[in-house]
């Protein structure tokens, strides 16, 4: 259905424009008068017309469909007396048998007759969306056909339409973060409300299992989240002790010695690192860095875990310098060539005009990067859960394994576990704390960089 949705949209659109301006045209013939608006903008107005209301049948059709079939045939199923059925089972069942007739061998006549009801339902769902899609974009192109005339101001109302767009688009993103918020505080509440927030703040023990049966040992789990704070801090400090150096400095070559040719072939290639997936880093993490790491500490006399802190956060630290090298080689070349010019007329060299004049002119959107690469260090997931283990452990020791906060949230949310399990809770107050540290550094990173851009715009 949703190919030939597809395809019945586009041609009714097409076929729209092409109508709306052949109107126009006839009237501008038939009249010999100028039209307020170019033909494009009453073509548009009618096409305007004709898709958005195809888009909300559509969208509302592929939202509710399903749901009011599986109502139906829910209302119309004849229960076995005495069978205890689950309905999210009972209509996985009844969609296999309408979708797979060997299915069916073996089934209750009850399940024969909803699969045919279900089938039955969705052809007739299906034949009525696409005549609903016809009548819908063709009385939405009539209804705007009739409002062109030479007088009609096509490109103002055209222009109104994309801002409401525009403002829906924006609606939309705005209330996604609310709902994000809305989300992580409720089930956040609902934690705490079983689990004390000063032993979740400060307690230095995370076990975050509970009893499956009464009487059962370790029957209390302990919810103490500094190991976990503790070791994504740990990782993100390696991983910044790498990417600060290495990117600042590439950035300064970039900006300040290297030639155009070189400085348009190796800032792609360092931008390609961003563009890695974080998984394949953890690979190369868990294959390569980390048994480097553990030979290097046994050599020099230190008993290294083969999961630990430091491969993590090296690998970590090479994935996040395109964000440090990128954002200050920008900043860097933001700085007025006036001020490298006076440096170097009053007999300062480069070295020097570089250390003295540019890095401090250029120092806020400098710690504007290195505090979006922090926040994007701190929710690294995958590298963490394959180089550094996921065990909660408090120590300041990089040859040891860690946990972060983001590995602790997903594994709270594996398997088959209940919302009103603490364990599966904790994950939300994880994310609660997270979302809090990187929205802080988000903002503090950008209004360091809107101080900057406004002194030297």
């Amino acid at each position: 259905m949703f190919f030939w949705s597809i395809v019945l949209i586009l041609i009714g659109i097409y076929s729209s424009y092409i109508f709306g301006k052949s109107r126009i045209k006839k009237l501008v013939y038939s009249t010999n008068l100028k039209p307020k608006s170019q033909y494009n903008y009453h073509a548009q107005y009618v096409l305007s017309w004709c898709l958005l209301p195809a888009l909300i049948v559509y969208f509302s059709w592929a939202v509710f469909e399903e749901q009011i079939i599986q109502n139906l045939i829910l209302d119309s199923f004849e229960y076995v007396e005495g069978a205890a059925y689950n309905d999210g089972l009972l209509l996985a069942e009844i969609r296999n048998v309408a979708n797979n007739t060997d299915f069916s061998e073996g089934k209750s006549q009850e399940i024969i007759n909803a699969a045919a009801q279900y089938k039955s339902l969705k052809l007739t769902s299906e034949i009525s969306f696409y005549i609903s899609i016809i009548i819908i974009m063709v009385l939405g192109s009539l209804y705007a056909v009739r409002k062109i005339n030479i007088q009609f101001n096509a490109q103002d109302t055209i222009e109104k339409y994309i801002k409401y767009i525009l403002i829906f688009c924006s609606s939309i993103a705005v209330l996604t973060t609310i709902g994000i918020i809305f989300s992580l505080i409720f089930e956040s509440f609902r934690f705490f409300s079983q689990v004390s927030i000063f032993e979740f703040l400060f307690s230095t023990e995370w076990y975050p299992f509970i009893p499956i049966r009464e009487g059962q040992a370790a029957a209390e789990g302990s919810f103490g989240a500094v190991p976990i704070f503790a070791g994504t801090f740990l990782i993100m400090i390696v991983a910044m002790c790498v990417a600060a150096p290495l990117g600042l400095l590439t950035a300064i070559y970039l900006s300040e010695y290297a030639s155009q040719k070189v400085r348009k072939t190796v800032k792609p290639l360092l931008e390609i690192l961003a563009g890695i997936p974080t998984i394949v880093y953890g690979f190369f993490a868990f294959v390569t860095v980390a048994p480097f790491v553990k030979s290097f500490g046994q050599s020099i006399g230190i008993d290294a875990s083969p999961t630990s802190a430091l491969a993590a956060g090296l690998v970590m630290g090479v994935m996040i310098i395109p964000f440090i090298s990128s954002l200050s080689d920008d900043v860097i070349n933001s700085v007025p060539q006036s001020l490298r010019e006076g440096s170097l007329g009053i007999g300062a060299n480069k070295a020097e005009t570089i250390k003295k004049v540019i890095l401090p002119a250029a120092l806020p959107g400098i710690v504007g990067a290195f505090l979006l690469a922090i926040s994007r260090a701190i929710g690294e997931t995958m590298i963490v859960v394959v180089a550094a283990g996921t065990a909660a452990n408090l120590t300041a020791n990089p040859f040891e394994n860690v946990t972060t906060v983001t590995v602790q949230i997903v594994v709270a949310l594996i398997g088959d576990q209940e919302f009103d399990n603490p364990r599966t809770l904790s994950a939300f107050a994880l994310g609660l704390v997270l979302f809090v540290i990187t929205l802080s550094l988000n903002v503090l990173a950008l209004r360091i960089v809107k101080k900057y851009r406004e002194r030297y715009e």
